[in-house]
């Protein structure tokens, strides 16, 4: 049977390519009927192949590499889905093997993993991106650079034909081959899979001689560039000397829009969002156009409040520092044409689903982590390569402003006239002083500009040799066949950086195996070799069995597993303490890291002004003060125990910090800690890592630690991540569960096209979780009482008349007879014990407030929160009522206080 008797007569149902596939033979499919196939797929979806679309395809499915390096907005990953439909093809006709896509960014992958299950069914599709892992004996796999890298270090060149070979391999971005930090893992499968068929893919390759050259010598293997594609919508390119309102209105009125107007940092694009706020971007049915189509649309406290004036007055914001739903809700105005400038960042050189027609840059100049300085061509053409979407727009346009004193120059010269007396009193403005300045001729010479060669970023670690070291067949059996000192130094000596480079990776290589004998984790051993005199020749072994994913998922989740036998599960802190390991082995989230320093440091040096302390002693001790590290004097020496016997983690850092154990001890809410830690930029930052330490403490944390009030703790969490964007864990939880259910899709597209998010759970819906709310709640009110802060207490309690002068004389007579510590807040203050809560209908304890019920009453819990008094008498308590109702209005526990004092 051929594609043509498998395809159906109508349009593609529900985008899958499987009718399409031609029917198993045995033998390796027919290109033509491949290529048929996939057309008449393509076709029936409206998207009929570009010749070289057309091009590309018929070098891959008759087995040639492909060098893709046509234009942004050309159909690339058209292509990369017509190399996996062969591909599948051929597994199909028991040719073996697997298909990889990788991408530098988790969000790429999970992106295209979800548009790969849509084209071939749920069942033939994983991913591993390093923090989860789907379906990975799938034929066709979703993952990062790194994954497929170390993949490849393990297993090296594999089996043709066995079912876990790694047959093809597709990377998108490929340019980041040349990235200082991370281009090792673009270039190590082109070193370790001879076998394997390649498509490489980017708009900003530049030169690719050497590249295809080196490729076509180590594998065989024909290499064809694809890189003189017509852009389908044409690009213009203008040098702007008017000032940025003025060029921003003409674009508008002109219908030259959507305009992404792209700057450097968030604050630079959120400040210009604010101000365009007194122009005209859109009239009033426009407008009310944009408010039909926002709809319910839940903004949070925040950055929220202020997207949504934005919006409403035509305005878009698009950055990573945004919350997901935010960002796509942003992305979906602009895709129907309801918002005419979007203000936002580069990062939409590496792609943002919204059709751009005008890029309008406002600097050529950006700060790299160390320095100013100039946009690579490649940087320029990423991004100026996103103006013009096919599809949209007949024309894109590419404008880049010139630096704003040359502006406001031109625009003083302008307002002169012939005058020669006002042009003399002109004062010309300069470039401010140690800046990096751009003129027009850098403009024309990153327009014209090719991208940059890409160079070669090859590195050594330890994870690289130990992989090397334990290499392995598919199914994870030991590669006995495979000298690993041979095999790492084809590895050193293959790759493509100099012969000076290569020398230091020798270097590094013997350091880290010296270090991994020291280490008792390697051994020298003979191996027969009967074309040696001697009969042998030396050779490594690994003396431990590592961790199958040792390098694969987050490196130090073992070390957390193993760091929990160090904690008391009988301790008070017990559940924070498990916070505090978790949160000590996931990536550093900086931004909140330095507004807790910054807070930090403001109270530090109150604290030492009153004690009368000089200035260059303050700054001095300023220098020790840093964000809060619990557990560092305990998890540091562990770790450097563990890494001697576990040296795969040898490159990876261990990192206290306290972000989720602060809001549980200050019972903050999201947008508590947003606003105490001035985080509205970058909301999306803090709930990427909630939601990271979310998923680790439910993957990570042993049974035997799971306490009732761990398990609290876990429920919590996941609620807030959930109240504040449900985006992130409902990916999570679908790539855990990949489910071909055409309904829920359908229901998902029509809540997505009538622009309404997911229900969202009441508060009161996870009792365990709020459990922990009403916990937190109820020990924020001990803590403002220890502190004898009666005017925040009164601020919280005022409603049911608790006002401050009320708590100060509730507290008086404690205080008088236990002093001024009389209210610990030390580890035992956060007990279990003392907290009590009783669901509506449970019988009250003898003498409890109020006198006048023996129950619970319907639609409340009864709370009562003991002190742990100076005296350890514990005989003081806050009671409380907490209304479901309103508390399920307010997103919050709604506490009503009964009373404070003795039991």
């Amino acid at each position: 049977m051929t594609a043509t008797d498998a395809a159906p007569t109508t349009a593609r149902p529900a985008g899958t390519l499987l009718p399409y596939l031609p029917a198993p033979t045995g033998k390796a499919p027919d290109p033509d009927v491949l290529f048929e196939g996939f057309g008449q797929w393509a076709a029936g979806g409206g998207r009929s192949l570009y010749p070289h679309q057309e091009e590309a395809l018929l070098e891959l499915m008759t087995g040639s590499h492909v060098v893709l390096a046509t234009p942004t907005g050309s159909g690339k990953s058209m292509v990369a889905m017509g190399a996996q439909f062969a591909a599948l093809a051929a597994r199909r006709s028991g040719g073996g093997g697997r298909t990889y896509y990788t991408a530098p960014l988790k969000a790429l992958v999970s992106e295209k993993f979800f548009d790969l299950v849509a084209a071939f069914g749920s069942r033939n599709v994983g991913m591993m991106t390093g923090d989860s892992a789907v379906n990975a004996d799938a034929p066709i796999i979703c993952c990062t650079a790194e994954i497929l890298a170390n993949l490849a270090l393990r297993r090296g060149a594999g089996t043709p034909g066995d079912d876990d070979f790694i047959a093809q391999v597709v990377m998108d971005e490929f340019h980041y081959y040349g990235d200082p930090q991370r281009g090792w893992a673009w270039q190590v499968p082109l070193l370790e899979l001879p076998h394997t068929q390649f498509l490489l893919m980017s708009a900003t390759l530049g030169d690719t001689t050497r590249l295809r050259e080196d490729l076509t010598e180590r594998t065989g293997r024909d290499v064809a560039e694809v890189a003189d594609a017509e852009r389908p919508v044409p690009l213009t390119f203008s040098y702007v000397l008017e000032p940025l309102p003025e060029v921003i209105d003409e674009l508008v009125q002109t219908r030259r829009a959507p305009v992404y107007v792209v700057h450097f940092t968030q604050k630079d694009a959120v400040d210009r969002a604010q101000a365009l706020l007194s122009s005209k971007i859109a009239t009033k049915e426009e407008k009310d156009a944009i408010v039909a189509e926002i709809g319910a649309f839940r903004f949070g406290t925040g950055f929220g409040k202020v997207l949504s004036k934005y919006l409403r007055s035509g305005i878009g914001v698009h950055h990573a520092g945004m919350l997901p739903k935010y960002r796509r809700l942003v992305e979906r105005l602009t895709q129907k044409g309801l918002l005419k400038v979007v203000c936002g960042t580069d990062t939409l050189g590496v792609g943002i689903n919204v059709p751009i027609r005008t890029v309008l840059m406002t600097s050529l100049v950006k700060f790299d982590g160390e320095r100013m300085r100039h946009l690579s061509a490649r940087e320029f053409h990423q991004i100026a390569g996103r103006a013009g979407r096919a599809g949209f727009d007949t024309l894109g346009e590419v404008l880049v402003m010139a630096p704003e004193h040359v502006i406001e120059n031109r625009k003083a010269v302008a307002k002169a006239g012939d005058d020669p007396k006002k042009l003399k009193k002109i004062v010309r403005k300069k470039a401010p002083t140690g800046s990096v300045n751009w003129t027009d001729s850098t403009f024309e010479r990153l327009r014209d500009a090719p991208p940059e060669p890409l160079s070669s970023r090859f590195s050594v670690n330890h994870a690289m040799v130990l992989n090397v070291l334990a290499r392995t067949r598919g199914d994870g059996a030991r590669h006995d066949a495979v000298d690993p000192v041979e095999a790492m130094r084809h590895l050193l000596t293959a790759n493509h950086d100099t012969d000076a480079q290569q020398a230091e990776h020798v270097r590094q290589a013997l350091r880290i195996y010296r270090s991994l004998r020291v280490a008792g984790v390697v051994e020298k051993v003979r191996v027969p070799d009967a074309s040696r005199p001697a009969g042998y020749r030396p050779s490594v072994r690994l003396v431990v069995d590592l961790p199958r994913d040792f390098a694969l998922n987050a490196p130090l989740s073992p070390f957390a597993l193993a760091a929990m036998d160090l904690l008391d599960v009988d301790s008070p802190t017990h559940a924070l303490d498990v916070v505090s390991v978790i949160e000590a082995t996931l990536d550093d989230p900086r931004q909140i890291l330095y507004g807790q320093q910054k807070k930090a440091r403001g109270e530090a040096v109150a604290a030492m002004k009153a004690e009368g302390i000089e200035y260059d002693e303050r700054m001095e001790l300023l220098e020790e003060v840093s964000w809060p590290k619990p557990l560092a004097d305990l998890l540091g020496p562990a770790f450097e125990m563990y890494k001697r016997s576990n040296p795969w983690v040898a490159d990876a850092e261990l990192a206290p910090k306290s972000v989720v154990r602060d809001m549980l001890e200050q019972a903050m809410t999201f947008a508590e800690l947003v606003s105490t830690y001035a985080l509205e930029r970058t909301e999306g930052v803090v709930l990427r890592y909630l939601a990271d330490a979310y998923r680790a403490v439910r993957q990570v944390v042993p049974e035997e630690h799971r306490t009732e009030d761990v398990a609290e703790v876990v429920e919590w969490l996941g609620e807030l991540v959930r109240g504040v964007d449900s985006s992130l864990l409902d990916e999570w939880e679908r790539l855990q569960n990949p489910v071909d259910d055409d309904a829920d899709d359908v229901v998902e597209g029509e809540l997505a096209e009538a622009g309404a998010e997911a229900p969202a759970r009441p508060v009161t819906g996870n009792p365990r979780s709020f459990r922990r709310l009403v916990r937190n709640a109820l020990y924020r009110r001990v803590e403002l009482a220890a502190r004898e802060d009666y005017d925040a207490l009164g601020r919280l309690d005022a409603a049911s008349g608790w006002d401050g002068d009320a708590w100060a004389d509730a507290l008086d007579a404690l205080f008088e007879a236990q002093g001024d510590e009389a209210i610990g807040i030390g580890p035992q203050s956060r007990a279990s014990a003392l907290v009590t809560i009783l669901e509506p209908g449970a019988e009250l304890p003898s003498g409890a407030l109020p006198a006048d019920s023996s129950a619970v009453p319907a639609g409340v819990w009864w709370v009562r929160q003991v002190l742990d008094d100076a005296d350890g008498d514990r005989d003081w308590a806050i009671t409380a009522h907490v209304d479901l109702a309103a508390s399920d209005e307010a997103g919050a526990p709604a506490v009503r206080v009964l009373g404070v004092g003795r039991l």
